[in-house]
């Protein structure tokens, strides 16, 4: 009897320790990582504020490779919404949500830094979960920037919440440091541009027979536009023999921006999807990313390659384009939504404004094929040729486009909803005007050999 009394004393002293211990222990919990990331603030800045790129930084994937993630909610800013399911329990099941971010995206780069706050919804203890990023610009040319993110969470009066603050350098903050090395692993794939002067929008654009001619030209616009007149003529050519219209000025489709050579398809819209070569009707339809393990083709289905020169008029290359007449093709040029921007001034500003909206996309989570659709520009205002004078040289107009891919796809972007215009000539423009192009360097060449429409030029 004696023994079993001091057992029950004993575990009254324990719980009673415990009491006392658990009020003294703080009501809140509080964890941080920092990291420096040699990146343009505003890159790191659209990350953080959309969830697209999420699944692809957060540790949660390495914890359980299965976790399902379901976006919800607005696309950017403030009501974003993840969700995530998993089976391991070391993960479970969560949500976040983006509750605020100051200053906002057109200011972010006057300000120099920024404040993100997202919502946590999971089964760590606690009430008033988030997470807090942030940023700001550092190192001695402030080319790097400081990524503070932590984590807060309120335990009140819950005694056994309180207990839970002793492990929050485990789960919490195993999420925040391993996914902060995701995120610079991430963040070295984009390229590094500053594109917060651009004022990209999401259209639907319609699909487009064109025929084309590919051919490369060194890195000069007087070599260019002779390639581009030359190509041109075989075009117009080709379509007279073809009994077909062309409807459209000269399109470029940007190949390769090389070191030295450019290599582009020169095309034109025409008004049919329908040629008759060699007397068969012959349909036009999209490039297909070709196939490591197909079997090849019959003469029959039209796969002779487009680069042999036994490659049969009517027939169709490795990419599904068909082939027209000597050098020229037809393909049904991309349809679909895609990433807008506009550029001022002369052609010298196309390479790097199309980097601005590659890196723009992939800040964004935005998903692009830059095989089989790449991304293309509309001169939508040429020089004058006046007499053999060229004028307004300066003061082009384009449009570029990037194909997007996926079902996911918001309708606007953040710059659409706010309702911003990209600036004309007199108020600047994305990329220096009288500026030489980017170095090649600095630009990602597109990859495979599938053409997408670059850039138009009046005749």
């Amino acid at each position: 009897m004696t023994r079993l009394l001091e057992f029950i004393v004993a575990i009254v002293i324990v719980a009673v320790l415990g009491v006392v211990v658990g009020v003294a222990m703080p009501s809140t919990g509080h964890v941080e990582r920092e990291m420096l990331i040699s990146k343009n603030l505003r890159q790191v800045y659209d990350v953080f504020s959309n969830f697209r790129r999420f699944p692809d930084y957060t540790v949660l994937r390495s914890f359980d490779p299965k976790v399902q993630f379901e976006l919800s909610g607005k696309a950017y800013g403030p009501g974003a919404k993840i969700a995530w399911k998993a089976s391991d329990p070391k993960v479970g099941d969560g949500s976040l949500e983006i509750a605020s971010i100051d200053p906002g995206f057109a200011q972010i780069s006057d300000a120099g830094k920024g404040t993100i706050v997202w919502n946590l919804d999971n089964s760590w203890r606690g009430e008033d979960k988030k997470f807090t990023i942030r940023l700001e610009r550092a190192g001695r040319s402030q080319k790097l920037v400081k990524v503070n993110w932590s984590y807060d969470v309120n335990y009140g009066f819950n005694l056994i919440s309180r207990f839970s603050n002793l492990y929050i350098h485990g789960d919490p903050d195993s999420l925040i440091q391993f996914s902060l090395s995701n995120l610079q692993n991430l963040m070295a794939s984009i390229p590094n541009i500053d594109y917060s002067n651009m004022v990209p929008s999401i259209v639907d654009q319609p699909a487009k027979p064109v025929l084309f001619v590919s051919t490369t030209a060194p890195r000069t616009l007087d070599d260019v536009d002779t390639a581009s007149d030359k190509a041109m003529a075989e075009i117009q050519a080709a379509a007279k023999k073809l009994g077909v219209n062309i409807v459209s000025p000269r399109i470029t489709f940007t190949t390769n921006w090389g070191d030295q050579n450019y290599t582009f398809d020169v095309a034109a819209e025409i008004d049919s999807t329908t040629l008759k070569i060699n007397g068969q009707d012959v349909e036009i339809t999209p490039a297909q990313r070709p196939s490591l393990d197909a079997a090849p083709a019959s003469s029959s289905t039209a796969a002779a390659p487009a680069d042999t020169a036994a490659a049969t008029p009517g027939s169709k290359d490795k990419l599904g384009r068909v082939i027209v007449d000597g050098n020229v093709k037809a393909v049904l040029a991309f349809g679909g939504k895609a990433l807008k921007a506009e550029w001022n001034g002369t052609g010298a500003g196309l390479p790097q404004t199309r980097q601005m909206l590659a890196a723009y996309s992939q800040t964004h989570g935005y998903k692009f094929d830059d095989v089989t659709y790449r991304a293309y520009d509309i001169q939508v205002k040429a020089p004058v040729n006046n007499k053999g004078t060229i004028e307004g040289y300066d003061e082009q107009k384009f449009e570029i486009y990037l194909p997007l891919q996926g079902d996911n796809i918001p309708d606007q972007t953040p710059e659409q909803e706010a309702g911003m215009k990209q600036p004309g000539l007199e108020e600047g423009a994305p990329a220096g005007s009288s500026s030489a192009p980017a170095p090649a360097g600095t630009a990602p060449a597109p990859a495979g050999t599938a053409p997408t429409p670059a850039s138009t030029t009046a005749q």
